[in-house]
Protein backbone atom coordinates (compact mmCIF):
# COMPACT_ATOMS: atom_id res chain seq x y z
CA UNK A 1 0.00 0.00 0.00
CA UNK A 2 1.41 3.39 -0.97
CA UNK A 3 0.87 6.61 1.30
CA UNK A 4 -1.60 7.65 -1.06
CA UNK A 5 -3.78 4.90 -1.34
CA UNK A 6 -3.71 5.05 2.79
CA UNK A 7 -5.05 8.52 2.11
CA UNK A 8 -7.70 7.81 -0.77
CA UNK A 9 -9.10 4.70 1.40
CA UNK A 10 -9.06 6.46 5.05
CA UNK A 11 -11.02 9.43 2.92
CA UNK A 12 -13.50 6.85 1.27
CA UNK A 13 -14.14 4.81 5.23
CA UNK A 14 -15.08 8.11 6.75
CA UNK A 15 -17.30 9.36 3.51
CA UNK A 16 -18.95 6.07 3.79
CA UNK A 17 -19.40 6.59 7.40
CA UNK A 18 -21.00 10.33 7.03
CA UNK A 19 -23.58 8.76 4.64
CA UNK A 20 -24.76 6.20 7.08
CA UNK A 21 -24.82 8.20 9.71
CA UNK A 22 -26.61 11.00 7.86
CA UNK A 23 -29.13 7.88 7.06
CA UNK A 24 -29.30 7.00 10.31
CA UNK A 25 -30.28 10.73 11.54
CA UNK A 26 -33.13 10.73 9.09
CA UNK A 27 -34.76 8.23 10.93
CA UNK A 28 -36.91 8.78 14.21
CA UNK A 29 -35.05 8.27 17.51
CA UNK A 30 -36.78 4.62 18.53
CA UNK A 31 -36.00 2.59 15.01
CA UNK A 32 -31.95 3.63 15.78
CA UNK A 33 -32.29 2.23 19.01
CA UNK A 34 -34.61 -0.39 17.64
CA UNK A 35 -32.88 -4.23 18.69
CA UNK A 36 -32.50 -5.91 15.01
CA UNK A 37 -30.65 -8.97 16.12
CA UNK A 38 -27.57 -8.10 13.80
CA UNK A 39 -24.34 -7.11 14.66
CA UNK A 40 -24.36 -4.54 17.80
CA UNK A 41 -27.87 -4.54 17.98
CA UNK A 42 -29.10 -1.31 17.09
CA UNK A 43 -28.07 1.05 14.12
CA UNK A 44 -27.07 3.54 16.79
CA UNK A 45 -25.16 0.84 18.71
CA UNK A 46 -23.36 -0.45 15.65
CA UNK A 47 -22.42 3.36 14.44
CA UNK A 48 -20.61 3.73 17.90
CA UNK A 49 -19.10 0.49 17.56
CA UNK A 50 -17.37 2.03 14.23
CA UNK A 51 -16.25 4.83 15.76
CA UNK A 52 -14.64 3.00 18.63
CA UNK A 53 -12.60 1.27 16.28
CA UNK A 54 -11.34 4.11 14.51
CA UNK A 55 -10.49 5.71 17.81
CA UNK A 56 -9.00 2.78 19.05
CA UNK A 57 -7.06 2.26 16.21
CA UNK A 58 -6.45 6.42 15.69
CA UNK A 59 -4.69 6.39 19.25
CA UNK A 60 -2.86 2.95 18.35
CA UNK A 61 -1.22 3.88 15.24
CA UNK A 62 -1.05 7.56 15.62
CA UNK A 63 -1.83 9.46 19.13
CA UNK A 64 -1.86 7.69 22.12
CA UNK A 65 -3.08 10.18 23.88
CA UNK A 66 -6.57 10.52 22.03
CA UNK A 67 -9.48 9.42 24.06
CA UNK A 68 -11.01 6.10 24.01
CA UNK A 69 -14.13 5.12 25.29
CA UNK A 70 -14.23 1.92 26.45
CA UNK A 71 -16.05 -0.52 24.50
CA UNK A 72 -17.99 -2.10 27.08
CA UNK A 73 -19.20 1.64 27.94
CA UNK A 74 -20.15 2.51 24.13
CA UNK A 75 -20.74 6.58 23.73
CA UNK A 76 -24.27 7.91 22.99
CA UNK A 77 -25.12 8.44 19.28
CA UNK A 78 -24.87 12.28 19.84
CA UNK A 79 -21.33 11.91 21.19
CA UNK A 80 -20.53 10.26 17.77
CA UNK A 81 -22.05 12.51 15.30
CA UNK A 82 -20.17 15.36 17.09
CA UNK A 83 -17.29 13.58 18.34
CA UNK A 84 -16.81 11.26 14.72
CA UNK A 85 -16.25 14.21 11.78
CA UNK A 86 -13.28 15.62 14.64
CA UNK A 87 -11.70 12.23 14.48
CA UNK A 88 -12.35 11.58 10.81
CA UNK A 89 -10.63 14.90 10.71
CA UNK A 90 -7.52 13.80 12.60
CA UNK A 91 -7.15 10.55 10.32
CA UNK A 92 -6.72 12.87 7.25
CA UNK A 93 -4.32 15.09 8.62
CA UNK A 94 -2.01 12.07 9.78
CA UNK A 95 -2.74 10.46 6.46
CA UNK A 96 -1.59 13.61 4.57
CA UNK A 97 1.84 13.52 6.48
CA UNK A 98 2.30 9.94 6.09
CA UNK A 99 5.25 8.37 3.67
CA UNK A 100 5.34 5.13 2.10
CA UNK A 101 8.32 4.27 4.55
CA UNK A 102 5.90 5.06 7.49
CA UNK A 103 3.09 2.58 6.01
CA UNK A 104 5.91 -0.10 6.51
CA UNK A 105 6.67 1.24 10.36
CA UNK A 106 5.54 -1.94 12.73
CA UNK A 107 3.01 -0.24 15.34
CA UNK A 108 2.62 -2.43 19.12
CA UNK A 109 -0.49 -2.38 20.96
CA UNK A 110 -3.01 -4.33 22.79
CA UNK A 111 -6.01 -5.67 22.38
CA UNK A 112 -8.69 -7.42 24.21
CA UNK A 113 -8.25 -10.19 21.71
CA UNK A 114 -4.93 -11.50 21.21
CA UNK A 115 -3.05 -9.35 24.09
CA UNK A 116 0.46 -7.47 23.15
CA UNK A 117 0.57 -7.77 19.03
CA UNK A 118 1.60 -5.33 16.33
CA UNK A 119 1.25 -4.82 13.03
CA UNK A 120 2.45 -2.72 10.03
CA UNK A 121 0.47 0.66 9.85
CA UNK A 122 -0.17 -0.06 6.54
CA UNK A 123 -2.17 -3.29 7.52
CA UNK A 124 -3.70 -1.52 10.46
CA UNK A 125 -5.51 0.92 7.39
CA UNK A 126 -6.89 -1.46 6.00
CA UNK A 127 -8.37 -3.22 8.81
CA UNK A 128 -9.99 0.34 10.09
CA UNK A 129 -11.11 0.33 6.10
CA UNK A 130 -12.47 -3.03 6.45
CA UNK A 131 -13.94 -3.15 9.99
CA UNK A 132 -15.75 0.26 9.06
CA UNK A 133 -17.21 -1.10 5.53
CA UNK A 134 -18.55 -4.73 7.20
CA UNK A 135 -20.57 -2.81 9.48
CA UNK A 136 -21.59 -0.24 7.55
CA UNK A 137 -23.27 -2.87 5.09
CA UNK A 138 -24.56 -4.36 8.53
CA UNK A 139 -26.38 -0.79 8.93
CA UNK A 140 -27.32 -1.04 5.59
CA UNK A 141 -28.76 -4.50 6.36
CA UNK A 142 -31.24 -2.56 9.08
CA UNK A 143 -31.78 -0.10 6.86
CA UNK A 144 -33.55 -1.98 4.44
CA UNK A 145 -34.96 -3.95 6.95
CA UNK A 146 -36.82 -0.82 8.32
CA UNK A 147 -38.10 -0.43 4.97
CA UNK A 148 -35.91 2.75 4.08
CA UNK A 149 -33.82 3.08 1.26
CA UNK A 150 -29.67 3.22 2.23
CA UNK A 151 -27.18 5.13 0.75
CA UNK A 152 -24.92 4.16 -2.21
CA UNK A 153 -21.38 3.45 -0.23
CA UNK A 154 -19.67 0.86 -2.20
CA UNK A 155 -16.00 2.46 -3.06
CA UNK A 156 -17.19 2.83 -6.82
CA UNK A 157 -19.52 5.41 -5.96
CA UNK A 158 -17.01 7.36 -3.87
CA UNK A 159 -14.43 7.31 -6.96
CA UNK A 160 -17.00 8.33 -9.01
CA UNK A 161 -18.22 11.15 -6.93
CA UNK A 162 -14.52 11.92 -6.76
CA UNK A 163 -13.88 12.26 -10.29
CA UNK A 164 -17.21 14.51 -10.77
CA UNK A 165 -15.39 16.93 -7.95
CA UNK A 166 -12.44 16.73 -10.02
CA UNK A 167 -14.31 17.40 -13.37
CA UNK A 168 -15.80 20.59 -12.34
Amino acid sequence: MTAQEARTHIRYSGWASSKVLEAALALPPEDRAKPMSVSHESIAKTLAHIYFADGIWYSRIADPNYPVPSHDELPSLDFVVEEWPRLQAKWEAWADTITDADLARQVPFKSRFVGNAGLPAWQIVMHVVNHGTLHRGQIVGMLRQLGVQPPATDLVFYYWEQSKAAAS
